[in-house]
């Protein structure tokens, strides 16, 4: 079998060879945590599980003080489950300026991707990162930023297609499974989401084939 042959080509975004080899066309790119130089929101990376591989990416805005609560954001990024990171040049940017105007704690989750790691991985993994952060409701979980800066009664998801879909799922997961302690989801935020089944509907019948 050649190396080349494809089993899936989703141009221009990814291709999927029969080797099992994945290339990816977009969504690669990363950038390091930061002082974000325009709004002075600060970020850092943290380990969530070693295995499966889970880490999210935490911002912190400068109007934080010790003596404040923030509500806390855990946002899920998009790219068709398939492309993008809580790294990605145009996620950090988002919530750097997301973080800033709005004021809040944020968590940005990075969780394993398709087609590697078809769903529900990246359920899974979020909902993992879900219950770490509940894990700091009582102000001794592993993170200090959390600890001390994150109002666990005002606790927000939001994503954007792909993530939208997630949020959505993380939401239905707290009102069957509840949240660790006593933090409380207060909102979801469905940006452009992303749902589908096995056959197209409306629109959909016009620009894309029927999933097999």
């Amino acid at each position: 079998m050649s190396d080349e042959e494809l089993a899936h080509d989703f141009s221009p975004i990814i291709k999927v060879y029969k080797d099992g080899r994945v290339e990816r066309s977009l969504g690669t790119s990363t950038v390091p945590p930061s002082t974000h130089p325009q709004t002075g929101v600060q970020s850092k990376d943290v380990v969530i599980s070693q295995e499966p591989p889970v880490s999210a990416r935490l911002y912190l805005p400068t109007k934080a003080t010790a003596t404040t609560k923030l509500s806390l954001l855990v946002y899920f990024h998009g790219g068709g489950f398939c492309i993008e990171g809580s790294s990605s040049p145009t996620y950090h940017n988002y919530l750097n300026s997301l973080v800033s105007g709005a004021n809040v704690v944020a968590v940005s989750v990075n969780y394993r991707l398709a087609p590697e790691h078809p769903l529900p991985a990246a359920y899974d993994d979020s909902w993992a990162a879900v219950k770490w952060v509940a894990s700091h409701f009582d102000g001794n979980g592993s993170e200090d930023w959390l600890n001390l800066h994150a109002d666990f009664h005002r606790v927000f998801f939001a994503g954007d297609s792909a993530g939208a879909n997630i949020a959505h799922q993380m939401g239905l997961r707290v009102g069957s499974e509840g949240m660790v302690g006593g933090a409380k989801l207060i909102g979801v935020v469905l940006i452009y989401p992303y749902f589908w089944g096995t056959e197209p509907v409306g629109a959909e019948e016009l620009s894309t084939p029927a999933l097999k």
